[in-house]
């Protein structure tokens, strides 16, 4: 379906049962729920799909260790339960993840969690070796049914030494768990955007909505026409947005949010992928802060900051909190230095949590609920959630807005597999080697594809070629992005359907390149082609900590 196709919809039928206003996980979660449910549904992002947070997240889908601390038992059940799920639904993006936890103490942070954990204390202590324990036990505990990943298990001074040469000597002990990561977050929301317009869901991107005086109207931001929509429900899936679109929106709300601002780098440095050897380190800095480290996509991923932000527009990664990031790295690696060109890639996001009077943001909750805003139409607000529980979260707000309109529910979407992780192959290896023969293809090309795009590739592998020239992607597999994903800008095809910036991959000709087959697809002018340019050259030097310079330099080294 075309944009302008989606748009002439969205007019013809301007009576939703329900406006979603919001394309980032959560939104999108809702948003197919109700669509696979049959209800009318149409959905709004005001930038593009997964342009906020949910882009910006620590790529890891876990049970959250750190909030038994707060007592939030119910959540670190349900986010377990939720990360197995996508284990099965989405084998494709979400996989198991070993885990250490270096261990500097035996008794340590027993009384400091104890009293965190009675209300009676702010401070942060070291987490020893009986308080990991423990909450290692319960994370077994709450999974003891379904044992979808190993038990954990402790290691002695030496064997840590032995699996980690180059962690930080004082470690006594460690100890392993197991969670997931995802390798591309963006599109395994792409795929669920398309499971609910194929329903006969609309979502439009690039479009934003308000009030202007009598009712509500979605405005076209490529186009610059708007035109009114009349839902019998509003759901307000805007993350750290959600009280800025209120009050876009004429509603009259208490202040809902209360975000903090995640920053994270990516680094291409050999020394610290080999020490990582496959696993991820989850350790404490020496503010209290828990911070990860783990390979991804052939880089290594390090975060994150936790700091209060009232304008959600204003989450940068700023070089400060690079500083604070690569410092806390060093006291876990210290003979490992990471040099300014090695961090290849930065991004930063807001954590949609509720207001809260919190003097430490890591006290604030990380639950989710729904809060209905009473009026014509009514808004439901989606607040507070981590990207884990996006399922539950939108069936939770999906089941409320279902029962103000008397609709049964007919799906359920627990056992549902997402896009390419239908029919996901035990064998991966002979599928691909499979792919390869059916399709002519080399087998390296198909397993790059099974990893892009799940058991989709069968389809898509003939057509999509085994060049792979542009970043690791072909002309054909790029033009089938823009064509049939709402790419309408080179940072959605750039940055969220593909992973080029994130690797590190993007460089100008790479850009240049991108922009040629994006330009001629969208019959741009000149002067469209040099403003697309400008947009993306600012964004990534303003929030990805990537110059121009940076870029040229890119291309001296490898050929696009």
């Amino acid at each position: 379906m075309t944009r302008q196709s989606t748009i002439e919809q969205i007019k013809a039928r301007p009576d939703p049962a329900v406006l979603v206003i919001g394309g980032g996980i959560n939104g999108i979660s809702v948003f197919r729920e109700l669509a696979l449910n049959g209800v009318d549904v149409v959905l709004a992002e005001k930038a593009d799909y997964c342009s906020g947070a949910s882009s910006a997240l620590s790529r890891m889908v876990h049970g959250g260790l750190r909030y038994l601390e707060n007592g939030e038992f119910k959540l670190v059940r349900e986010s377990l339960l939720e990360r197995d799920l996508l284990l099965a639904n989405a084998p494709h993006y979400v996989r198991p993840l070993p885990t250490t936890v270096p261990i500097f103490g035996v008794f340590s942070g027993l009384t400091s969690g104890a009293l965190r954990f009675l209300r009676l204390s702010r401070r942060q202590g070291r987490r020893g070796a009986v308080l990991i324990k423990l909450g290692l036990s319960l994370y077994d505990l709450f999974t003891a049914g379904r044992r979808a990943l190993p038990r954990h298990a402790f290691h002695g001074r030496s064997r840590t030494k032995k699996l980690f040469p180059a962690l930080n000597p004082g470690a006594r002990a460690s100890a392993t768990y197991y969670d997931a990561w995802v390798s591309r977050p963006e599109r395994l929301a792409l795929e669920m955007l398309a499971e609910g317009v194929a329903a006969g869901g609309l979502a439009l991107n690039h479009a934003s909505v308000c009030s202007d005086g009598s009712g509500l109207v979605l405005n076209n931001a490529l186009e610059g026409d708007q035109f009114s929509v009349r839902p019998r429900l509003v759901i307000n899936a805007t993350g750290g947005w959600i009280d800025l679109t209120n009050a876009a929106i004429a509603v009259k709300a208490p202040r809902l949010i209360g975000g903090t601002m995640g920053s994270h780098l990516i680094v291409d440095n050999a020394a610290l992928y080999r020490a990582l050897d496959g696993q991820m380190i989850y350790y404490e800095n020496e503010d209290g802060r828990i911070c990860v480290v783990f390979p991804y996509l052939g880089k290594v991923l390090v975060g994150s900051t936790d700091e209060r932000i009232d304008d959600p527009d204003a989450a940068i990664a700023s070089p400060a909190e690079q500083d604070y990031i690569l410092a806390s790295l060093s006291v876990i690696f210290p003979s490992i230095i990471i040099a300014p060109e090695e961090i290849v890639f930065r991004f930063a996001g807001v954590r949609p949590l509720p207001a809260s009077a919190a003097a430490v943001t890591g006290r604030i909750p990380r639950d989710h609920f729904c809060e209905v805003i009473e009026g014509d139409p009514p808004v439901l607000c989606m607040i507070g959630g981590k990207w884990t529980t996006f399922r539950s979260f939108g069936a939770l707000a999906a089941d409320t807005a279902m029962e103000r309109l008397c609709v049964s529910r007919t799906v359920d979407t627990k056992d549902l597999p997402i896009g390419g992780g239908r029919n996901y192959p035990k064998d991966p290896a002979r599928w691909v080697t499979n792919l390869a023969a059916a399709t002519g293809v080399s087998e390296k090309r198909a397993a790059t594809l099974l990893e892009r795009y799940g058991t989709s590739a069968a389809d898509l592998a003939q057509v999509f070629g085994d060049a792979a020239d542009i970043a690791g992607h072909s002309v054909a597999e790029l033009n089938h992005l823009i064509a049939h994903e709402q790419v309408e800008t080179l940072a959605d095809l750039l940055l969220r359907r593909t992973t080029i910036a994130i690797t590190g991959a993007l460089s100008l000709s790479i850009i240049g390149r991108s922009l040629d087959l994006l330009a001629t697809a969208k019959g741009w002018t000149e002067e469209r082609r040099a403003i697309e340019l400008q947009n993306l050259l600012d964004l990534l030097a303003t929030r990805h900590g990537l110059s121009a310079q940076t870029l040229a330099r890119r291309d001296q080294r490898t050929p696009a």
